[in-house]
């Protein structure tokens, strides 16, 4: 393998699992972790839900998440496309929420959609620089509670993060 190739596959892992943290911020609710993966300046596309910087996201998203009782994102078929410090990718996203609203049933929502993304590397580190989301569709169901509780935790103390720092 020449470096060339090297180089480029070293950047897909850089840039794939950022992209898996971002998921890893939004379930843990980790808004330090989820401004990372964005540059300061970069722009966040999110159709009527959402436009402004990634870093505004993020904002948005604490306060949106907060009100629920769980959320899971989970990303499949990630192409990536490495041209020097730039590169682009696309990745499906499937994210699962319960809600419940006072005396009302428990809900479930599961949204999916793709995120089309264009990187920089910047001193050393692989960030958003544009994102769209491009949402595909979503449904809302009512469903009876859990026969387990709920082991995660929505912050720094869950489990993971004494594993994986």
């Amino acid at each position: 393998m020449d470096n060339a190739a090297l180089t480029d596959l070293l950047a897909k892992q850089e840039i794939t699992e950022a992209i898996h943290k971002y998921c890893r911020a939004m379930d843990r609710m980790d808004n330090e972790l989820g401004r990372s993966i964005f540059h300061p300046d970069a722009v966040a596309d999110y159709g009527e839900m959402f436009q402004g910087t990634g870093h505004e996201f993020i904002d948005f998203v604490y306060d949106a998440h907060a009100g629920m009782l769980v959320h899971q994102h989970q990303i499949g078929n990630i192409l990536i496309r490495v041209e020097g410090d730039r590169a682009v990718s696309e990745s499906y996203v499937t994210a699962t929420f319960q809600s419940q609203t006072e005396g009302g049933p428990l809900l479930k929502r599961r949204s999916y959609g793709r995120y089309i993304d264009h990187w920089e590397k910047r001193d050393g580190h692989w960030a958003i620089s544009r994102r769209a989301y491009l949402h595909a569709m979503d449904e809302t169901q009512p469903i009876q509670s859990s026969e387990y509780a709920n082991c995660g935790r929505r912050d720094r103390d869950d489990l993971s993060y004494s594993v994986l720092g």
